[in-house]
C-alpha cells in the first residue's frame, strides 16, 4: 500500500518561511511527478508546484520567486522552501504522487501551515 507522508508544516509568521518535506513509502517504482497542493479553509484544493522525476520543477504564478519545490533524484522524496509567506497561505499542504503524466495518484494525508502573528 502506498503511502505519503508530510512534515514540516507549523506556524510561521507573516514574511517568514518554513520547509515542508514527503515521503512516499509502499512502493518501488519511481514517480513520474510529485507535487505540492493546498486548501485553505472554504476553498478548492491548488496546485502549488510539482517536479518530474527528472526534476523539472513547476510553479503556479504565486508561488514563483518565493518557493523552491526540491526532489531527491528520482526518489520518491520531495521538499518544498517557502518564503516570504502570508497570512493568505494559510492552508493545509499536501503532497501528491503519479505514475503517470496527468493527474494524481496518490495523496498524503496533509500538514497544517498557519501563517499568523
Amino acid at each position: 500500500q502506498v503511502e505519503l507522508v508530510e512534515s514540516g508544516g507549523g506556524l510561521a509568521q507573516p514574511g517568514g518561511s518554513l520547509s515542508l518535506s514527503c515521503v512516499a513509502s509502499g512502493t518501488t517504482r519511481s514517480f513520474y511527478g510529485m507535487g505540492w497542493y493546498r486548501q485553505a479553509p472554504g476553498k478548492q484544493r491548488e496546485l502549488v508546484a510539482e517536479i518530474t522525476r527528472t526534476g523539472i520543477p513547476v510553479y503556479e504564478d504565486f508561488a514563483k520567486g518565493r518557493f523552491t519545490i526540491s526532489r531527491n533524484g528520482a526518489e520518491n522524496m520531495i521538499y518544498l522552501q517557502m518564503e516570504s509567506l502570508k497570512p493568505e497561505e494559510t492552508a493545509v499542504y499536501y503532497c501528491s504522487g503519479s505514475l503517470r503524466p496527468d493527474g494524481v495518484d496518490y495523496w498524503g494525508q496533509g500538514t497544517q501551515v498557519t501563517v499568523s502573528s
